[in-house]
């Protein structure tokens, strides 16, 4: 059953009634009452390069991969936008254009050939996407690893007193400097065991300075204290400490580390805010012109399945359906039902591409399988929309 997410594509040969091909249709869809929201209109199938019929089974052959690759590289930068969007869908729909119109528009109303952009004469196979995956790729590294740096520099700041960085926290007079016998630590005390600490922190190790831990800070899960010792039982300390699960903070205080960290954070912040525009602006740009080759690659499909199927001369007439979800098993009846009329034209032709549902990377098990069944009369590949 055809996807009611997507445009279908359907072509059928020019026995010279063309013009009356979408009226006719129109009529009988509406008289069956399978056309309450379902958008429909011409699409021009162009007369294509077609080559010999051994270049068609090789080309048919091969296009199911190249479509695959082309749904994968649209997905992933409609993804990239819908996550730089933070998964709004009123700006996503701002930012997937085709040439400045809805996906929907740029299929429906008026889709031509763009034979500047892809030669009528030149191979079926000839549409670029590569370099708009490379570009996109490597653009998308540069962002993330700003945006690693930056998440992990705002979690320093952020977390709980026994991770989170201590610049900002502590001050120079919570410290003894200077000293050669005598050094201040700074300990994490789990929030349940602050009167213990303060109970006992005096006879954990033989030579701690009395009355000397005061509580600097603290948080939802710890208390950050202060505690001055001689330096020749630090390590006795420390194990200590760890026995009764407290926490040492390794920290040295340094008047210029807050200024030098703040610093870090504002140049990281400037440096990922400039690299997600320029992956916004890349990635509504690249969609544009990833869409359309896409659109083309559909058709190249349309294209090789109808000589493929119906033999020379390459001469069809097409139409661009968005189906009404509600409706649209009713709506492939009806379109079946109209088309019988190829029945004959169809019967033995081997239909490679007649799903056209490659709306995934994946291509093996039930994709083959798919590919090689011949289900409508009438040629019909699909082109997935885009969900906002």
């Amino acid at each position: 059953m055809p996807s009611d997410l997507s445009v279908w594509l359907i072509a059928v040969p020019n026995d010279g009634d063309a013009e009356n091909l979408l009226p006719n249709l129109r009529q009988k869809l509406e008289y069956a009452r399978a056309l309450p929201r379902t958008s429909i209109s011409d699409l021009a199938v162009p007369q294509l390069k077609a080559g010999t019929l051994d270049d068609l089974l090789t080309i048919s052959e091969e296009l199911p991969k190249i479509d695959g690759f082309f749904t994968s590289a649209v997905a992933k930068i409609v993804e990239t936008l819908r996550n730089l969007l933070n998964n709004d869908p009123t700006r996503l729909e701002q930012h997937t254009l085709v040439n400045e119109q809805l996906c929907d528009d740029y299929i429906l109303k008026g889709w031509r050939w763009n034979t500047g952009k892809y030669g009528i004469n030149r191979s079926l196979k000839d549409i670029e996407m590569t370099s708009i995956d490379g570009v996109m790729k490597a653009k998308l590294n540069s962002y993330n690893l700003a945006k690693g740096q930056l998440v992990q520099m705002q979690r320093k700041r952020t977390g709980n007193l026994s991770v989170r960085t201590l610049n900002d926290v502590v001050k120079r007079d919570d410290f003894v400097v200077d000293s050669e016998y005598l050094e201040t630590l700074l300990v994490a005390v789990p929030k349940m065991q602050t009167k213990d600490w303060e109970q006992k922190y005096e006879r954990l190790a033989s030579m701690v300075v009395p009355r000397s831990s005061s509580k600097i800070a603290a948080d939802d899960d710890f208390a950050l204290y202060s505690v001055t010792i001689f330096k020749r039982v630090h390590d006795e300390f420390a194990q200590k400490l760890r026995e009764n699960k407290y926490i040492l903070r390794d920290f040295t205080f340094d008047e210029e580390a807050l200024e030098k960290q703040q610093k870090e954070l504002a140049s990281s912040e400037v440096s990922e805010k400039e690299l997600w525009k320029e992956l916004l602006t890349l990635s509504r740009t690249n969609f544009s012109e990833a869409f359309q080759a896409f659109v083309h690659l559909k058709v190249v499909r349309l294209f090789v399945e109808s000589v493929l199927r119906y033999g020379p001369p390459a001469d069809f007439v097409g139409l661009a359906i968005i189906p009404d979800a509600k409706a649209s098993k009713k709506l492939v009846s009806n379109l079946s039902s109209h088309f019988s009329y190829l029945a004959p034209r169809s019967k033995g032709s081997k239909a490679k591409g007649g799903s056209g549902g490659a709306d995934t990377a994946e291509f093996g098990g039930e994709y083959a399988a798919l590919m090689e069944e011949e289900i409508f009369d009438f040629v019909f590949v699909e082109v997935p929309r885009v969900v906002n």
